[in-house]
């Protein structure tokens, strides 16, 4: 099973020279590929794959000898980084590659002859770097990726396969749907509410403050510099508040279940309405997801959506009976069919839950809603195929 380990490094000033010299290296070709790329694609209507931009890189070295500085094996995964990422595009997983900036978090790669010790790390051409090892990595290391974040920390992400295979995924066991939201983060099936804990807001006085700072510097300037560390630390300080919340949050779920049910948000549209994108930027709610799938996998436990369209808040989960509207400002409501009085977040958690298990129950992961039918701004749209009446 394939896992990885970020470590945190401590490289001295002579290590940091190097360091920054590959960052440069690197960041140079990966500029100089995707420019080539592009202007190949303009002239001739065909692209380049990573594979051809990397046979280049020999002639690259004789005409600028300091790209030699640098580990010849991060070149080469340079190219074919560039390589994945134009895959990605076209697939849609991803944007259109960008030119990388030498403001901003810096990464080099090394796809082999990295070794892990009990204090250290042993990298080529950089030597023994000084590291905290705080969990065993045990098996054939794959890749190392080096970084440097925007406030001069440097991390190592080790890949690694640790020789075991996943555990198959089984249901036996307790079920939990939750429901996330913004004034409560997480509620879930059992009655449970974990509350919002707003990171971003905690520190934004203090953020306006060094920003204002930052903004009064003269462009260039050694305090400018400094200015804009102290702004990096205090968005280091918040990534570092919300992933230890989501982390223990989505490790404690997990452990206490077997079978985790979510709703699957598209947060890239909410985000769209500019009245609550602040509040969804700063919760976390895809980084959420991600910690509960991974994690119930790596446990052999099942992760399983419910399709974001399913009403969830609407539907009674006692006699089925769905409301008509239900605005986001009533919270709690009483069904009109059975008179039971719901609580609107535990109510979707409910049902949330026993969709996923019908869903995991059919073995064909049919979702309990129309893919031929969407809202459309005059209403619902109606669905084009005709029904047969048996």
């Amino acid at each position: 099973m394939l896992k990885a380990v970020k470590l945190r490094l401590y490289p001295n000033k002579e290590q940091q020279q190097h360091l920054e010299q590959s960052f440069g290296n690197c960041r140079w070709l990966w500029n100089y590929c995707l420019n080539l790329m592009n202007q190949t694609y303009l002239d001739t209507g065909k692209g380049l794959s990573g594979y051809e931009v990397k046979k280049l890189i020999p002639q690259l070295k004789k005409e600028y000898e300091w790209l030699s500085l640098a580990y010849s094996s991060c070149l080469q995964q340079v190219c074919l980084n560039l390589g994945v990422a134009f895959n990605n595009f076209f697939e849609k997983r991803a944007k259109y590659p960008r030119f990388k900036s030498k403001n901003g978090k810096q990464s080099i790669q090394y796809p082999q002859n990295v070794k892990v010790f009990d204090d250290y790390l042993q990298i080529p051409k950089i030597g023994e770097v000084k590291a905290v090892i705080h969990r065993p990595i045990e098996g054939k290391i794959k890749t190392v990726t080096v970084s440097k974040n925007c406030s001069g920390q440097y991390f190592a992400s080790v890949s690694f396969e640790d020789g075991k295979e996943k555990p198959k995924p089984s249901t036996e066991g307790k079920s939990l749907g939750i429901d996330i939201g913004l004034t409560h983060f997480a509620i879930t099936s059992d009655g449970s509410k974990y509350a919002n804990p707003r990171f971003l807001t905690q520190h934004e006085k203090n953020l306006k403050r060094k920003q204002q700072q930052l903004s009064r510097k003269q462009e260039g300037s050694n305090n400018r510099n400094k200015a804009r560390k102290k702004v990096a630390r205090i968005y280091r300080r918040i990534t570092n508040c919300r992933a230890d919340f989501l982390h223990k949050l989505s490790r404690r779920l997990v452990d206490e279940n077997q079978v985790i049910i979510v709703e699957n948000l598209a947060v890239k549209n909410m985000m769209q309405n500019h009245k609550i994108a602040k509040a969804i930027h700063q919760v976390g709610w895809g980084m959420f997801m991600t910690m509960l799938k991974y994690k119930a996998e790596q446990e052999g436990k099942v992760y399983q959506e419910v399709d974001r369209f399913f009403p969830s808040s609407k539907t009674c989960h006692v006699c089925l009976n769905q409301v008509g509207s239900l605005p986001l400002d009533v919270r709690t409501w009483t069904c009109e069919n059975c008179q039971t009085t719901h609580d609107r977040d535990v109510n979707a958690s409910i049902n949330l839950r026993n969709e996923g298990l019908r869903i995991i129950a059919s073995g064909t992961g049919d979702k309990a809603y129309r893919p031929d039918v969407r809202r459309s701004r005059g209403g619902r749209k109606k669905s084009t195929v005709p029904l047969s009446v048996g």
